[in-house]
């Protein structure tokens, strides 16, 4: 009797969780199924098929139709996010337009954007080619690292994979605070101090948590395709920097701007970072293999996650931009709502609260009615608080890359694929 009565309950059980397992099978193959549709068909389609220049490399600025506009400079950051984003596509789909891109990226990379006296990446060229803003930006330089990086690991380039560890060197012995630790933010061509701070010139810290966050990433990435023991070691003290130094603890949110004390200079919080962080935290942690390291990040990881969602989000869907003192920045911008949903489902897959993808879910309705160009391709860069996006703003500029939202395509593909 008790045997038949168990066997009655456990088919009752399943009955109740067959249905919601199903809905939420469901739910989580349309998001994959359309956050890939989009990579593909509206934000890799749109770069092949504007932003190449028959000069060399790619063009500085295109307008929201994808004219290019003469003569503006070239970013280091915008073609280093090129050579990783065509890169990453190579990889993943085995397209051979993706590694004409791809390879594209790389050699006018390498050509125009490494300095060959001083080592490290310049920060901006002309429209043909030549230096125009020589500095050197630690920003620039870990992007350098990211796309050479993956160029190697999608091709087996062993020149990508030299310059990038060339340039690791350089931050090691150039860039790297030899008291204090972390990385300073900003020099001049020959590793000088610079007559301002910051990529913007406008910059007051000597430390910035942006600049670190990428410094991670670029990291994380180098390790996965280059094991060594100096590497790991560095992983690991960036990590820790990040957690201990960058991440205040009772507010759970990321400090912005420091000195070389590591001082806090400002009152900011900014949720697109705070959300894109979790992620990459547990990215790196996974990367370095230390389960300790793991559980901790873990646990950063979704109380930065928390936050964000908590005080980031808009009443009409949308991460907005940043708290900073009493006023809030309520636009909408690409990029953040991109990290919002790689965030949540990173939040999802660590914790399995159905919350968290339900949110990831109502993101990608917010950026299928307000952020795509349904008109011309790819995204907005910034959507109104009312939401109505910014025209007039550029498709590609050295901020507007395929980057933020092609990444989170990559991500979404490969973290919801099963």
């Amino acid at each position: 009797m008790k045997k038949n009565l168990f066997a009655f309950l456990l088919i009752a059980i399943q009955l109740l969780i067959f249905p919601v397992a199903k809905a939420q099978s469901v739910a989580t193959k349309a998001l994959h199924d359309e956050i890939t549709a989009d990579l593909k068909n509206n934000i890799l389609s749109f770069w092949e098929r504007y932003s190449v220049d028959p000069s060399g490399g790619f063009y500085g600025s295109l307008e929201r139709n994808g004219t290019p506009i003469a003569g503006a400079p070239k970013g280091g950051v915008l073609n280093a996010r090129i050579l990783w984003t065509f890169s990453t596509a190579y990889r993943m789909y085995g397209d051979g337009n993706y590694r004409k891109m791809a390879d594209r990226a790389q050699r006018y990379f390498i050509d125009h954007f490494i300095d060959p006296q001083y080592g490290g990446a310049y920060w901006l060229i002309k429209a043909d080619g030549t230096p125009l803003n020589t500095d050197k930006q630690t920003y620039g330089c870990s992007y350098a690292i990211y796309g050479l990086a993956e160029h190697f690991r999608a091709t087996g380039n062993l020149e990508s994979l030299q310059k990038a560890i060339d340039i690791y060197y350089t931050m090691e012995s150039k860039i790297k605070d030899p008291v204090k630790d972390g990385y300073i933010e900003s020099f001049t061509r020959a590793w000088g101090t610079p007559e301002k701070l910051g990529y913007d010139g406008d910059g007051v810290a000597t430390k910035t948590m942006n600049t670190h966050i990428h410094v991670l990433e670029a990291y994380t990435l180098l390790y996965k395709v280059w094991r060594d023991a100096g590497l790991r070691e560095r992983l690991a003290k960036i990590i820790d920097l990040l957690t201990t130094k960058l991440y205040d603890a009772q507010t759970h949110h990321l400090i912005l701007y420091c000195d070389s004390d590591w001082k806090n200079l400002d009152d900011i919080d900014s949720y697109g970072h705070d959300i894109e962080t979790a992620w990459l935290l547990t990215e790196a942690a996974e990367a370095l293999g230390d389960p300790a390291v793991f559980e901790k990040c873990k646990k950063i990881s979704l109380d930065l996650t928390n936050s964000a969602l908590k005080e980031g989000l808009a009443p009409l869907g949308g991460m907005i931009y940043e708290r900073h003192k009493d006023k809030y920045r309520r636009d909408f911008s690409w990029w953040c709502q991109a990290e919002t949903i790689v965030g949540c489902v990173n939040a999802w897959q660590l914790t399995g609260k159905q919350s968290y993808l339900d949110s990831a879910s109502r993101m990608w309705e917010f950026i299928k009615a307000k952020v795509i160009d349904k008109e011309y391709g790819e995204w907005f860069r910034t959507v109104e608080e009312n939401g109505t996006p910014r025209y007039k703003e550029p498709k590609a500029s050295m901020w507007n890359c395929p980057y933020h939202n092609s990444r989170m395509g990559f991500e979404i593909d490969t973290r919801l694929k099963k």
